[in-house]
């Protein structure tokens, strides 16, 4: 005797570093809504039941990072599931953990430009999941050699970006030794046909002892110098016009004075 209830809309799965969100649409009003999450090969599991929100971290339920997953959305009365031989509910496209996560931002941990070497070393993010004795999985553990790393660097102020590419933590490049570098880091999973590229790190950019002109280019000493020349010229000016003034008065004083 209950009227069917809405059922979700616009379910979307949102990953990064293997943490995963399930969200939709619309927010309930006066029913409920239960995720459950099924595997090709393994057991159908539920997540947030019985909830008002409209997203859900499924991200424990999905520890099997190569399985494809799909989402049913319950929408479940307020009164409970009895009501109900089986609710209506909404499905998710599917989703397959290992080819879909986004990889997150290496986190740069040192850089050091010495003559013609710029080395630079990043850590890998870390993922949700742990090992046995507890201390946390890092995107590396989990895709093993199927992750790469690519160091993107150009030197500063100009646009032209070269790059190179490791499977450890460490990058060593040559560059000029006379001109400061900026660069970021970049995960990469080749195998992939979408969502290669990860997440780009922070820049940073080197420092070898810059001088004024890099700091500030050229277009800035040139408006100095045109202010400085404009100083001068009104100076000199200035000063020739007082000089003639004081010529002009001297020769009004020594004229006799007439009448007398």
């Amino acid at each position: 005797g209950n009227p069917e209830l809405p059922t979700a809309v616009n379910i979307t799965w949102s990953s990064i570093n293997f943490k995963t969100i399930l969200q939709w649409q619309p927010k309930p009003s006066g029913y409920f809504y239960t995720v459950e999450i099924l595997g090709q090969t393994s057991d159908t599991k539920k997540k947030c039941i019985l909830t008002a929100e409209t997203e859900c971290d499924v991200t424990d339920v999905l520890r099997d990072v190569r399985e494809t997953y799909t989402a049913h959305v319950l929408s479940v009365p307020a009164a409970g599931m009895d009501n109900f031989e089986e609710p209506p509910f909404a499905v998710s496209e599917k989703f397959t953990p290992y080819s879909q996560t986004v990889l997150g931002k290496p986190e740069i941990q040192n850089y050091t430009q010495k003559g013609s070497k710029l080395n630079v070393v990043f850590q890998d993010p870390l993922t949700p999941y742990t090992f046995p004795n507890g201390s946390f999985q890092s995107i590396q553990d989990i895709f093993q050699h199927d992750l790469e790393y690519k160091l993107y660097y150009w030197k500063d102020q100009s646009s032209g970006k070269k790059d190179a590419t490791t499977k450890s933590h460490t990058f060593e490049v040559s560059v000029d030794s006379t001109k400061n570098y900026c660069f970021y880091v970049q995960g990469v999973v080749p195998s992939r046909r979408e969502n290669r590229n990860g997440q780009e790190s922070a820049v940073f950019c080197t420092s070898i002892g810059r001088n004024i002109l890099d700091e500030y280019g050229a277009e800035v000493f040139i408006i100095i110098a045109v202010i400085a020349i404009t100083v001068i010229t009104l100076a000199v000016v200035l000063s020739v016009i007082l000089c003639k003034r004081k010529k002009a008065q001297a020769a009004r004083e020594k004229e006799p004075l007439n009448g007398i």
